[in-house]
C-alpha cells in the first residue's frame, strides 16, 4: 500500500493564509507550494488592484506551478477571501488545473464575512465538491487557529485513511 500524496497550495497577500497553509502542510506531512501572481499586490494600490480583479472576475497571470497536481491524491487549496470571493490568483490556479485536480479540500482566511460564498465559488471553479473546508478569520489565524485547523486536518486524515484502505482492497 502506497502513502497518499498531499499537496497544499495557497496564495497569501498579507501572510495570513500562508500561516494556515504551513500549519496544515506540517500536520499532514504534505508538500507545500505558494501560488505567485505577476501583479504587485503590496500596499493600497495592490489592495485596489485585487479588488478590481475580483469585481471583474478576470483571470490574472500566475507563475506556472512547480508541482503537477495530477501526481497527488489530495490537493488542499488555500485562499484569502476578497470581497466575498476567492482571490484572483487562486481563481486562475483553479481554472488552469480544474481538469487535473484529484480530491480537493479548501482553506480560507477572511476578515469578517464572505467565506461561505468564497467556498461555493471554489467548488464551482474546481468542478467538484471539497472533501473538507476550513474557514478561519484573520484574527483566529493570528492567534494560531489551532482548534479549527486541527479539526480540518483530522477530517483530511480520515479521508486519506479511507483512500488508502480502498487502494489496498483493489
Amino acid at each position: 500500500m502506497s502513502e497518499a500524496k498531499v499537496l497544499v497550495v495557497y496564495f497569501s497577500r498579507t501572510g495570513t493564509t500562508r500561516l494556515l497553509a504551513q500549519a496544515v502542510a506540517k500536520m499532514l506531512c504534505a508538500d507545500l507550494e505558494e501560488i505567485c501572481d505577476r501583479s504587485n499586490r503590496a500596499g493600497v494600490a495592490g489592495y485596489l488592484r485585487s479588488l478590481v480583479d475580483i469585481i471583474r472576475k478576470r483571470p490574472v497571470e500566475i507563475v506556472p506551478a512547480g508541482r503537477d497536481v495530477a501526481t497527488y491524491n489530495l490537493v488542499v487549496i488555500g485562499t484569502p477571501v476578497w470581497a466575498s470571493s476567492v482571490s484572483a490568483p487562486v481563481r486562475s490556479y483553479l481554472v488552469e488545473n480544474r481538469a487535473r485536480l484529484p480530491h480537493v479540500a479548501f482553506l480560507c482566511s477572511f476578515g469578517g464575512r464572505g467565506a461561505d460564498k468564497a467556498m461555493t465559488e471554489m467548488r464551482e471553479l474546481a468542478g467538484k465538491p471539497a472533501i473538507a473546508e476550513c474557514k478561519v478569520t484573520a484574527a483566529q489565524a493570528r492567534r494560531g487557529a489551532n482548534a479549527a485547523v486541527a479539526v480540518f486536518v483530522r477530517v483530511l486524515k480520515g479521508h486519506i485513511a479511507r483512500f488508502q484502505a480502498l487502494e489496498w482492497m483493489c
